[in-house]
């Protein structure tokens, strides 16, 4: 493991626009690499934040590549007028994922690509793959869509493996990566905006298996019909599905989701040589990530579960499923047909504390199927109340349950903080 050659991209030119999570560290990672980078953001501070690099409005001709920060449109709902120059002028819009696979090649490192996408489970299954690896002793990096930004990931020797989440987004602006052993776990409506229909989402997420050759491996779950679908269209992949996986072992990875998000990293540690002994010890000392089904306290006996991460009710159903009586808090931004799918798991609901913008919208699909609820406007007050209701209740609940099933913008600056706020709330009433 090591740094990438200072000399590496001498004579190419990027323009970054975005200089968020991705942008910023692309950026410097690419100046580091000997290009020429002009950088952009619309947000003035976040220009402020770029010290050291060429802040201006990017001219096009003869560059290399516009590297767009995977939240910033280029086409749907509406292109970045950036972007939609860019398009005009036929420079390419990729992502820093991207630049990641054509930097380790320059480098000449055969280096191996992990990839793992999905509407759900997909930063699970990523951490659980490379702490895997890592057990097994395999050198490798993880990153991208979760944690490290993929340009911030170290330089691996030929027998590394790069494990890398990606977003419907990223995957849009993919030119030449590679997947050594791809991954696509589940597909439910997410992101509709940006892809216009779920055909556009599904054919997004696809291209995983770009490029993949016969050497490569696939492994796709089949247990919703859209999944089903793509699976059914290639000539040959791995098929996993929650129900016909065993549920793991272990306190960090509870219900069916799990299993099939283990069933998928098994089967992705399997393609890349490591031994089942080295993967079912990492599945056993896999230790968790934040804001996905974390345990942050146990007060009176009821544990208190930070899955902030759970920003559409499709993943807050597998949350809900894994207890039998819950107090949850909820709410945010909804996403399209709000909170209506979970309504099989309403009666595991002892009561409904919500937060946020729509709040109200919420409620009113609890009032419909008679669930306790109050709109209590903050998390902090839901904290308390949720508190003092679990303390009083009998039975005593299983669970209090951060998994708001809605986006987080409307009062943070994402999920992570929310979870954060949740998880320092909770241990100060522990």
């Amino acid at each position: 493991m090591s740094s990438f050659p200072a000399y590496l991209l001498a004579g190419h030119r990027y323009a970054v626009v975005g200089l968020g999570k991705a942008g910023l560290p692309a950026a410097r990672a690419l100046v580091a690499m000997g290009a020429e980078v002009t950088v952009w953001d619309d947000k003035p501070a976040a220009r402020e934040a770029a010290e050291g690099l060429v802040v201006a409005e990017p001219v096009l001709n003869g560059l290399t590549a516009l590297v767009l920060s995977p939240g910033i449109p280029h086409a749907l709902p509406k292109p970045h007028p950036i972007a939609e120059a860019a398009r005009a002028a036929r420079v390419p819009i990729i992502c820093d994922a991207e630049l990641l696979y054509v930097a380790v090649r320059a480098a000449g490192s055969k280096a191996r690509f992990a990839g793992i996408t999905g509407t759900n489970g997909k930063s699970t299954t990523t951490a659980l793959l490379a702490h895997i690896l890592t057990t097994a002793g395999v050198p490798n990096e993880a990153g991208a869509n979760l944690g490290t930004a993929a340009l911030s990931l170290q330089l691996l020797s030929d027998d590394g493996v790069y494990v890398l989440e990606m977003s419907s987004y990223m995957l849009e602006r993919i030119a030449t990566l590679r997947f050594h052993v791809a991954c696509m776990l589940n597909l439910s409506p997410d992101h509709l905006d940006r892809h216009g229909d779920m055909a556009g989402y599904a054919h997004a997420k696809r291209q995983i298996f770009a490029r993949q050759t016969n050497t490569d491996t696939a492994v796709i779950g089949i247990d919703d019909a859209y999944s089903l679908d793509m699976a059914n269209s290639l000539l040959r992949a791995i098929r996993i599905s929650e129900h016909d996986a065993p549920i793991a072992k272990g306190r960090t990875l509870p219900g069916l989701h799990n299993a099939q998000n283990v069933s998928a990293a098994t089967a992705m540690a399997r393609a890349l040589g490591v031994s089942d002994e080295a993967i079912e010890e990492g599945i056993l000392t896999y230790p968790g990530l934040p804001h996905r089904q974390e345990l942050v306290a146990n007060i009176a006996g009821v544990d208190w579960i930070n899955d902030s991460k759970a920003t559409n009710a499709d993943s807050t159903a597998k949350a809900l499923s894994c207890y039998d009586n819950i107090v949850w808090i909820a709410g945010g931004s909804a996403k399209e047909g709000g909170i209506e799918t979970l309504a099989e798991y309403f009666p595991r609901i002892a009561h409904a504390f919500l937060i946020g913008r729509d709040a109200t919208v919420l409620a009113e699909t609890l009032a419909h199927h008679q669930v306790l609820h109050s709109i209590v406007g903050t998390l902090e007050t839901a904290v308390r109340q949720a508190a003092l209701f679990a303390l009083g209740a009998d039975p005593s609940p299983d669970v209090v349950l951060l998994s708001p099933a809605c986006a987080s913008w409307d009062q943070f600056t994402g999920f992570d903080q929310r979870g954060d706020q949740f998880r320092a709330l909770a241990k100060g009433l522990a």
